[in-house]
């Protein structure tokens, strides 16, 4: 794996079921302890609002003094199975959060 590959993928941050404030300090510790240029926010279904709201928090309370902005939103959707075997559609989103000069 090369190290731009390894890079990014440590600098994605997925949205699901632990405590808010858990998701917000991944994206606070991406950008201050390990000095990121761009962190990846992903989340599915349920957790797109959390995820707005983590990327929101983490910009405007926790890295106001880092000048980080919002440099792209990408939407879409995945198919699934669910238990029962029908096929469904799951939104999906990314929140692309950067660091700037």
């Amino acid at each position: 794996m090369t190290e731009n590959l390894k890079k990014t993928r440590e600098n994605i941050v997925f949205i699901g079921g632990k405590p808010f404030i858990n998701y917000v300090t991944g994206v606070v510790m991406q950008f201050t302890t390990n000095n990121a240029v761009k962190v990846i926010i992903k989340s599915r279904g349920k957790f797109i609002g959390k995820a707005v709201d983590v990327a929101e928090i983490a910009r405007r309370k926790f890295l106001a003094d880092k000048n980080i902005s919002v440099e792209d939103v990408k939407i879409g959707s995945e198919k699934f199975e669910n238990k029962e075997g029908k096929s469904i559609n799951v939104s999906t989103m990314e929140i692309i959060l950067k660091r700037n000069p």
